[in-house]
Formats: structure tokens, C-alpha cells, sequence
């Protein structure tokens, strides 16, 4: 009987110092992989558990003090673009509209405990990757360029409304015009080259 409880005691204490040891690694690994997270991880993250049904508004902190609570669509690789409910008219009726946030804007997000817990999620790398996390921001630009769609662009101290004209590498040129007028030569009052460093959000 004593070598059975020799033996016993040190099998128990063998499989105690092999589970250590795995919970060790294991600790390690994932010190490892929450270290090599990026705010553009955890925010796809996040968008991939409200697809999956938690349907819910991200708050996010911009340059400037602007505050956004946004459903977010679609990531690319240096921005994002989000459904926004604006609040107008006598009646206090809400409308869609959308955003363009580029990740440097981004002073950071205000969640939940819920979402926090989602964020830190393992991301599956069998997940289909869209071809929008190869776009830039300068590729969007020259869409709405293109478009001629009428932009609210806010800036750290101001918003302007205008037309894109053209798209360089690190910044665009904004015809400014009213919010409700098309892009005429008559109506724009006056015109802006805008650093993409600067931007903090385009409104569409």
C-alpha cells in the first residue's frame, strides 16, 4: 500500500507540474496574441459579433471632441464607414446617414463591458477577408470624386460642405458650396486643399 501511495502522489504530482505548464504557455500565447492587437483588430471584431446578431452602436472619441455613436458597415484599411441616426426637424424625426472615419481620427471607443469581452474575441482566420480591407482612404475619396456626391467634411475646428474635385496622394481639393446646392461654378464660394492627416469625419 505505501508504493501505491508513493506512486499516486507522485503521478498526482507529475499531472499538477504538466497542467501548470500548459496553463502557462497558454497564459503566454495569449499575452502574446492581446499584444499584437491593433484598434482596427478589435473593431472588426466587433463588427463581426453584431453580423452575428448583437446588432448594436459602437461609441467611438474623434479628434476634436467629436463624439459618434455609429452602427459600423464596412472596414477598409485605414478607415471605416458607419450608419449614423441624425436627429432633425420640429418633429425631432431620425434619419440615416452615412460616415467616413479614417483610423486616425480615432481617439478611442467607449464601450460596454459586453463589447469589451466581444473586441478581445480570437478572430477566425477562416473568415472570407473582403477586397475593402485593401482599400485606402485616397481610393474611397476618388469614388465620391468621381460621383460628384456633395460631402460634409469635419475638421478638428470647423465643418465644410462641398464637392470633391480631386484626390491626390495624402490630401483632396473641396469645392465649396452650399449643402443643398449641386456643384456649379457660381455657387462655390470658395475652395480648400485638405490634408487626409486632418480629417476627422466625411459625412455623406
Amino acid at each position: 500500500m505505501r508504493w501505491d501511495n508513493l506512486f499516486s502522489d507522485l503521478e498526482s504530482q507529475l499531472e499538477y507540474g504538466l497542467n501548470a505548464e500548459e496553463n502557462d504557455l497558454h497564459e503566454e500565447e495569449e499575452r502574446l496574441r492581446l499584444g499584437r492587437l491593433s484598434l482596427r483588430d478589435r473593431l472588426c471584431q466587433l463588427v463581426a459579433v453584431s453580423d452575428r446578431g448583437a446588432n448594436y452602436s459602437i461609441a467611438f472619441v474623434l479628434a476634436g471632441g467629436v463624439a459618434l455613436s455609429a452602427r459600423v458597415k464596412t472596414i477598409g484599411k485605414d478607415w471605416f464607414a458607419a450608419d449614423v441616426a441624425i436627429v432633425s426637424g420640429a418633429e425631432r424625426g431620425q434619419r440615416q446617414k452615412q460616415c467616413i472615419v479614417p483610423f486616425g481620427a480615432v481617439q478611442g471607443l467607449s464601450l460596454t463591458r459586453r463589447q469589451i469581452r466581444h473586441s478581445l474575441e480570437p478572430h477566425s482566420q477562416e473568415e472570407h477577408r473582403p477586397i475593402t480591407d485593401r482599400l485606402g482612404l485616397a481610393f474611397l475619396l476618388r469614388d465620391l470624386c468621381r460621383r460628384r456626391t456633395t460631402v460634409e467634411v469635419t475638421l478638428p475646428t470647423e465643418s465644410l460642405f462641398g464637392t470633391i474635385d480631386r484626390v491626390g496622394r495624402d490630401h483632396f481639393d473641396l469645392a465649396i458650396h452650399e449643402a443643398t446646392s449641386p456643384r456649379r461654378d457660381a455657387a462655390v464660394v470658395g475652395y480648400r486643399v485638405i490634408s487626409f492627416d486632418c480629417i476627422v469625419m466625411i459625412t455623406v
